[in-house]
């Protein structure tokens, strides 16, 4: 039966019904009511397995290859990256997890929901994922793979304890099963989060909250004109995968870049960069009309709004280019999409540490020492960058996200003295 946070029996009746009411669509795993609350201790043996066949049913998919976001979760879910994280958890403590966690998922990344569910399901805690109702193709395949494995008897154990659905975007709905949970897992804007916050929950129910976040990249100028050709082009696929796969709408994808270096070699850096950024994207997308006015109206806004503009370039109108002299301390509230960038230089971090607020989230480098940017933010004590890593890691997604331990944060100790 479903574990309930209310001890009072008029109201366990009383939500019983409304869960036989809500009208929802189960995309796989079990129906509300059947939902069987179990923690199960971290890296569960039935979970990995589940997860790891998961991961290979994808990759025998004929159509993978159109799909790189699939293909990075089932890469992720392999078991043997499964197993690199336990280990890294270690057994230094007894764990089990929290019980019910609900998921609320973003529409910006198809794949968002799939790694929600993984995270939840390694704390050892049932699940219920709302899946975003105008399902994108990557979320429908995820959904009927998993329908698959989850009817099969080997993951019965699996089924009983998660069901991924969705649901009309209502208060109500997001009430009744806030009442359920024991953690929830919230993604989207700054106006969901404080929503979802003012619904009543259980007394110890753990909330995640991942808000709305601000990402940027810092390249060495001196690295891209001294690479050579097979490096350059890691560089650019990289980048383009950091930004153009989600049309700048993750949280991750950075639209600021800092450039690091004399400003001859910064201009050359830049030449050489964007010119060979601009030959990749002619033969990767085709420039939608939408999306071109779009940022045009985007480049007229910032011209009126942005103080310090110095110039703006366009590359056939896949990427717009403004660059600043001086970088003002609400950058953050101008986004790029399908391709605006900020440019600047600061080589002394003297912008940077100005300007981050907790907003900030991912720091992508390129011929940075990362440990000095580490340093740089833990020296400064800044308030914002919970993430430091390569060039093409952008849209990583690990256990440990936006400064959350998820597995640790989704799971509670059992204290044994």
């Amino acid at each position: 039966m479903v574990a309930l946070n209310k001890p009072n029996c008029a109201d366990v009746v009383i939500l019983m019904k409304r869960l036989s009411e809500i009208p929802v669509r189960i995309l796989a795993g079990c129906a509300l009511n059947d939902l069987q609350s179990q923690s199960l201790k971290p890296y569960h043996p039935k979970v990995t397995a589940f997860l790891a066949e998961w991961s290979k049913r994808l990759f025998a998919r004929a159509d993978i290859g159109s799909y790189p976001d699939i293909a990075s979760f089932a890469f992720w879910c392999r078991s043997s990256n499964l197993s690199r994280l336990e280990r890294q958890l270690g057994s230094e403590v007894f764990r089990l997890g929290r019980g019910i966690a609900l998921h609320i998922a973003p529409t910006n990344v198809p794949v968002n929901f799939a790694y929600s569910l993984v995270f939840g399901l390694l704390a050892g805690n049932s699940n219920i994922v709302r899946v975003p109702k105008s399902l994108p193709v990557q979320a429908n395949i995820l959904c009927e793979v998993a329908k698959e494995l989850l009817e099969l008897p080997a993951y019965s154990l699996i089924a009983s304890m998660n069901t991924l659905l969705n649901f009309p975007k209502e208060d109500d709905i997001t009430e009744c099963l806030s009442a359920m949970a024991d953690v929830r897992v919230m993604w989207g804007g700054d106006q969901t989060i404080n929503n979802l916050r003012r619904m009543p929950t259980a007394p110890r129910c753990v909330d995640i909250a991942f808000a709305d976040r601000y990402s940027l990249c810092i390249i060495s100028a001196g690295a891209v004109l001294a690479a050579d050709s097979k490096t350059l082009s890691t560089l650019l696929h990289g980048f383009y995968n950091d930004v153009f796969l989600l049309d700048q709408n993750a949280c991750s994808s950075p639209h600021l870049l800092i450039w690091q270096g004399e400003p001859a070699d910064v201009s050359r850096a830049q030449a050489r960069f964007w010119n060979a950024m601009g030959a990749l994207l002619r033969t990767r997308q085709d420039l939608i009309g939408a999306h071109a006015v779009d940022k045009y109206t985007h480049l007229c806004r910032s011209a009126i709004m942005v103080n310090d503009v110095k110039a703006v370039s366009r590359e056939d109108n896949h990427v717009i280019r403004i660059y600043l002299d001086e970088l003002p301390d609400d950058i953050s509230e101008y986004r790029g999409r399908y391709g605006i960038f900020y440019e600047t230089i600061d080589n002394d971090f003297v912008q940077l540490r100005r300007i981050v607020n907790p907003r900030y989230q991912t720091l992508t480098y390129f011929g940075i020492d990362p440990n000095v940017l580490g340093r740089m933010v833990v020296t400064y004590g800044l308030p914002g960058i919970d993430r430091i890593v390569p060039v093409g890691k952008a849209l990583d997604i690990g256990v440990i996200w936006d400064g959350f331990d998820l597995i640790r944060t989704m799971s509670r100790i059992i204290a044994v003295e």
